[in-house]
């Protein structure tokens, strides 16, 4: 008896934490939630390109602002969209096509960009610094930003190098035009 009623004890112990547990992570509204990119040109003949602007919402993830602070995030490669108002549709259409290709991010073979964070420090009153796993082009890096919460939102930014992810830079005309490797991100996480 004092046996079986142990047991039962334990199944309602377990169930709770369970229960418990998952109501720490919440996921996040992919509906509202958006990573940016900004890329930008370099070379001789720069003057002659195009700095671009890539969005993409994001697909999944899920974050928990109690202990342990944790958060991850998916983005489909194929769901980013060259912005850039200022180029005709026919160049943007290529610019779009090249940016998912097999010359850079390859979404054939690489269809998720994936975040998941391996220590999140708080910095002040909503702010934290986030360290995590990147998965870009099927490489993983080791990533450190800067984040804060204002109106349930939280944003951040962090430079990466195409290269650190198996990337090589578009060149253009032996390089007299080319994009730089680092990039800007931006993201945009609404609870």
């Amino acid at each position: 008896m004092i046996r079986a009623y142990r047991s039962a004890l334990l199944a309602v112990a377990i169930c709770l934490s369970g229960s418990l547990l998952s109501a720490e992570t919440r996921p996040i509204n992919a509906d509202q939630s958006t990573l940016t990119v900004f890329v930008y040109k370099s070379g001789l003949f720069s003057a002659f390109a195009d700095n671009h602007t890539v969005k993409a919402p994001v697909a999944s993830g899920s974050i928990s602002d109690q202990a342990p602070l944790s958060v991850e995030l998916t983005v489909h490669s194929s769901a980013l969209r060259v912005l850039d108002p200022d180029l005709s549709a026919d160049k943007r259409a290529d610019v779009q096509a090249r940016m998912l290709s097999a010359d850079v991010l390859d979404v054939a073979r690489f269809p998720e960009i994936t975040f998941a964070s391996t220590a999140i420090e708080p910095s002040g009153a909503g702010r934290w610094t986030v360290t995590g796993r990147l998965t870009i082009h099927g490489q993983t890096r080791s990533t450190t930003f800067p984040v804060t919460l204002a109106n349930g939102r939280y944003h951040g930014e962090v430079a990466i190098k195409q290269r650190d992810f198996g990337i090589e830079p578009i060149r253009i005309a032996c390089g007299a035009v080319k994009v730089k490797d680092e990039l800007k991100v931006q993201f945009d996480i609404v609870k």
